[in-house]
C-alpha cells in the first residue's frame, strides 16, 4: 500500500542533545503504527517533525506525498494531533469547542453542525454537548479532544500517549472508540506510547525506540519472537519426584510447600510430549504453563544498558 508517512534517516538535534537519531521507517495507509518507549526516547520529536514543528538536521521526511517544511500547513490540514494534555478553553461548550476548531478548519458552515452532533454522539458526549468544558472529568476531555482531532476527517492521525493520566474505566473507553474509529474508517494513526498494553492492542506493528533510535519495527508476535523462539513453561510436580522430573527435563528444580517447580524453555509443540515423558517416569505433575514471550519480554531486551526502565501496570518510563 502506498505510505502515509515516510522517514529516512532522520536526525533532529536541541542543542547538543541529538532526540531523535537516524530514524527510518514507513507507515502504510490505513496502519496503526506504535511508537513505544520510555520517555524522552524521541517519540514526540518524531511527531513534531512530522508536522513541521522540529526541524531535521539531517534526513527526511514525507507525510502524504509532501514535505513538512515547505507543506506544513497543507500536512496539517490533512492530519491530526491528539495529546495527552489537550487544550480545550473551559469555559466553552463540548459543542461551542468544536464549533471554534471547525472555524480554524475553515470547515463548510452548511454541514458542520451535523458533523459535531454526530461526533459527540458516538464519543458518549451527546448528553453533555451544551455543558461548558470546565466541569468536564479528564476522560471526557479526552474524548472532546479527539472529537476535535476528527473533525476534519484527517488522513492520518498522531496519538502522543492519548491515555495518559486516566483511570482504567476511561483508558479502555478511549482504546474502544480508538479502535472502532481506525478499523472503520481505515484511517492512518501513528501511536507514541510507553505502555505495552496499549500497544499491543491497538498497533499493527510496532517500533520500539530507545535514546532517539530506533531499536526494532515489526508486529508485537514477531517482536517477541525475535527475543525468544521458545515457550517458558513451568512446571509444578510432587516434591517426591523432584529427581526424575529433574533427570527428564534437564532443569534444577526448585522445593517449597511440599512441591517442586521447575522452569524449561522448549518449543510450544513440544510441551505435551515433555508432560508425557514425565507421566511416564512415574512423575506426578499437578500443573503445566507454558508461557510464549511476549511484547514486554521484547522491550526490556532491546533497551541498551544505560536506560533504566521499569513497568507499573503495564506502563514503561
Amino acid at each position: 500500500m502506498p505510505a502515509a508517512l515516510e522517514i529516512e534517516r532522520l536526525t533532529v538535534r536541541f542543542g547538543a542533545v541529538t532526540a531523535v537519531d537516524d530514524l527510518s521507517l514507513q507507515v502504510a495507509e490505513g496502519e496503526v503504527l506504535a511508537l513505544l518507549g520510555h520517555n524522552g526516547a524521541g517519540k514526540t520529536t518524531t511527531v513534531r517533525a512530522a508536522n513541521g514543528l522540529a526541524e531535521p538536521a539531517s534526513g527526511s521526511v514525507r507525510v502524504l506525498g509532501r514535505v513538512p517544511a515547505t507543506d506544513g500547513p497543507e500536512i496539517r490540514r490533512r492530519t491530526a494531533v491528539l495529546t495527552d494534555t489537550p487544550g480545550i478553553d473551559e469555559r466553552l461548550t463540548a459543542r461551542e469547542a468544536l464549533a471554534f476548531a471547525a472555524e480554524l478548519y475553515d470547515l463548510p458552515r452548511d454541514g458542520t453542525p451535523a458533523r459535531i452532533a454526530a461526533l459527540l454522539a458516538e464519543l458518549g458526549l451527546a448528553a453533555r454537548a451544551d455543558d461548558r468544558v470546565g466541569g468536564f472529568s479528564r476522560g471526557m476531555r479526552q474524548r472532546l479532544a479527539l472529537a476535535r482531532a476528527l473533525l476534519h476527517r484527517p488522513a492520518l492521525l498522531f496519538l502522543d500517549e492519548p491515555t495518559t493520566g486516566l483511570d482504567p474505566e476511561a483508558t479502555r473507553q478511549l482504546h474502544g472508540i480508538i479502535r472502532r474509529i481506525v478499523r472503520e474508517d481505515g484511517r492512518t494513526v501513528v501511536l507514541c506510547t510507553h505502555n505495552l498494553f496499549e500497544a499491543e492492542s491497538l498497533a499493527d506493528r510496532v517500533g520500539v525506540m530507545a535514546r532517539g533510535r530506533l531499536r526494532a519495527l515489526g508486529t508485537p508476535a514477531e517482536l517477541a519472537r525475535g527475543v525468544r523462539a521458545t515457550d517458558r513453561v513451568t512446571l509444578e510436580v510432587h516434591a517426591e519426584d523432584a529427581d526424575a522430573a529433574a533427570r527428564v527435563t534437564g532443569a534444577a528444580p526448585t522445593l517449597a510447600d511440599g512441591a517442586a517447580t521447575i522452569v524449561a524453555d522448549l518449543a510450544h509443540d513440544a510441551v505435551p510430549d515433555l508432560v508425557a515423558r514425565l507421566v511416564g517416569a512415574g512423575v506426578r505433575v499437578y500443573r503445566v504453563t507454558p508461557a510464549r514471550p511476549t511484547l514486554a519480554d521484547a522491550y526490556f531486551a532491546l533497551q541498551p544498558p544505560d536506560v533504566v526502565a521499569t513497568t507499573v501496570d503495564g506502563d514503561v518510563s
